[in-house]
């Protein structure tokens, strides 16, 4: 009997501009995203929440934000990138728990029912964060936590840098795994998209695919259309979204889910 292998493909920033969001939403309708994950501190936060209302088939989670945008809690900006956040934290000067809890409360208090949460650059990798953020999806029953740990599978195209720091964010692996585990949370069995975040064609992603391990893998992307709100936002990824989008969409990629067996899932069907 052949290998059982599902592929969660899941969407960030959810709620960030607007082109952002229509832009997940088709590639969920058109093309072979299953989820997302919303961000409550975003400038397109109550367009994400009426999309999602509006498309009851997209899996939404929280996009938890501790770098980039203001404070749910103070108001005040957060620091604007991860060596400045550990600063922050090691001064505490900002409580994470406190400004995630935030965070899920916005989207609890939207009507939103979050089944899997992640982080902005992958902050939960940083031990006061991942501390955070497993209490909180024990406190919430929030059961799914992204484990940011790409599979070997490197397409040409990669930058050195980023390979680099992929493979550097395995030595946390272990200890990761030890606290989602003292908080009863899951994760899947394998993840991919660190390496390949705006660097990927429809091709790769049939490469992808037809390496995909046996078991559940989370894919994570950054689809959007590049409109002149997303060209104005504070982000590396603007025309990437838009090829991102148009790989999530091509014909061949559902192909060749369908050639290798291999099962678009939700979150919520896990």
């Amino acid at each position: 009997m052949a290998a059982r292998r599902r592929l969660v493909v899941n969407a960030d920033d959810f709620g960030f501009t607007h082109d952002v969001n229509s832009g997940i939403v088709e590639a969920h309708q058109r093309g072979i995203l299953t989820a997302t994950t919303v961000m409550a501190n975003g400038a397109a936060f109550e367009d994400a929440v009426r999309l999602a209302r509006e498309t009851p088939t997209l899996d939404v989670g929280c996009h938890l934000v501790l770098v980039g945008g203001r404070s749910l809690v103070t108001g005040e900006a957060l620091p604007a990138t991860v060596g400045r956040l550990m600063g922050t934290l090691g001064r505490r000067g900002l409580d994470p728990v406190a400004e995630l809890r935030a965070q899920i409360e916005r989207c609890l208090a939207a009507g939103l029912a979050p089944l899997h949460l992640d982080t902005h650059k992958h902050t939960h990798l940083l031990p006061p964060v991942l501390e955070a953020v497993a209490r909180l999806a024990g406190e919430y029953g929030i059961r799914w936590v992204r484990r940011p740990f790409d599979f070997p599978l490197t397409p040409e195209g990669v930058p050195w840098a980023q390979r680099v720091v992929s493979r550097a964010m395995t030595v946390v692996r272990g200890r990761f795994h030890r606290v989602l585990a003292r908080h009863g949370c899951s994760t899947t069995d394998h993840f991919a998209g660190f390496q390949i975040t705006g660097a990927y064609s429809a091709r790769d992603l049939v490469g992808l695919i037809e390496a995909l391990p046996e078991g559940t893998t989370e894919l994570m992307v950054h689809p959007g259309h590049c409109g002149a709100e997303l060209m104005a936002a504070k982000t590396r990824l603007k025309e990437s979204r838009a090829r991102e989008l148009a790989a999530l969409v091509d014909p061949a990629v559902r192909e060749a889910l369908g050639r290798c067996g291999v099962e678009l899932a939700r979150y919520g069907g896990l």
